[in-house]
């Protein structure tokens, strides 16, 4: 059983279309799936759709946003149920708010003297199939590369949109224990996603995972993508400390970019799987015992 419980489509900010993600996954020989796109379900009914053509299990995920100590951090919901009213009322105020963000970084790089990015951004969007939602950072990314601001998406997020610079927004998000409360209530199994990308001293990053442990968490995202062994040695540690599970996953958004479908290191083999829980839903009595 190959295993990815971290990645995007084009619901949010990925490159390829869910039944497009399905297929890829299925090539490269995964069997459990979890579509993870930001803030937002819509991805999902696609998703499932060819996943049950292809005989893929594909587990309901969502990546939220939610605010922790100034940062945006990002917490993982799996299994979970897709009609809980209190996850369909975060959604929307997340879906409004991300739109709101995305054109107020419109108009900080117009400001800076890079004026279209919005539409820009949006048409990039677009182009790669059609959402609802709003474009994402790297849409914005993609938009400053193609006018010629900079040379390359990662410069982008270096000089304008990464964590701190002017399209870092922040405001609209609601609090790390309020996101895992909805989740819970929605009756999903729970990771705080790659807390090593958090730009945070390790005395920060521990009071972060203490606080998600408090509120009702149940995972650490201890492998994400092919980040370094010793991050992974270190996230895991910290999963023992506070009694955590673990998740892994890519992280994938786009061929050919930083990350692939299925392609993570290996998860210590002492931690317990976060995925041996899924299709057994929380119960008042178990809910803080791991299994």
């Amino acid at each position: 059983m190959t295993i990815d419980l971290h990645c995007h489509s084009t619901a949010s900010d990925g490159a390829l279309a869910p039944d497009a993600l399905i297929e890829r996954a299925c090539a490269r020989g995964i069997t459990v799936l979890a579509l993870t796109d930001h803030d937002t379900l819509d991805g999902l009914p696609a998703a499932h759709a060819a996943a049950a053509e292809r005989g893929m299990t594909l587990i309901n995920g969502i990546e939220l946003s939610c605010l922790w100590g100034g940062a945006t951090i990002h917490v993982l919901g799996y299994d979970f149920q897709v009609d809980s009213p209190s996850l369909r009322a975060a959604i929307d105020a997340l879906h409004q708010g991300r739109w709101e963000r995305a054109a107020l970084i419109g108009e900080r790089l117009a400001a800076k003297g890079m004026p279209g990015a919005f539409d820009g951004a949006r048409a990039i969007q677009q182009a790669q199939g059609e959402s609802g939602n709003a474009p994402a950072r790297p849409h914005f990314a993609e938009f400053l590369v193609r006018a010629g601001h900079v040379r390359d998406r990662a410069e982008a997020f270096s000089k304008w949109l990464g964590s701190g610079k002017l399209g870092d927004v922040k405001q609209h998000w609601p609090s790390l224990a309020d996101t895992v409360r909805v989740l819970r209530e929605a009756g999903a199994w729970i990771s705080l996603a790659h807390p090593w990308q958090y730009d945070f001293t390790r005395s920060k990053r521990r009071r972060l995972i203490a606080d998600f442990a408090a509120a009702g968490g149940h995972a650490l995202e201890v492998v994400n993508g092919m980040q370094p062994a010793e991050q992974v040695g270190s996230l895991a540690t910290l999963a023992r400390e506070f009694g955590l599970m673990a998740s892994v996953g890519s992280d994938f958004h786009a061929p050919g970019d930083w990350s692939e479908l299925g392609l993570y290191r290996a998860l210590p083999g002492d931690l317990l799987p976060l995925w041996r829980h899924f299709g057994h839903p929380l119960s008042r009595s178990a809910e803080q015992e791991p299994v």
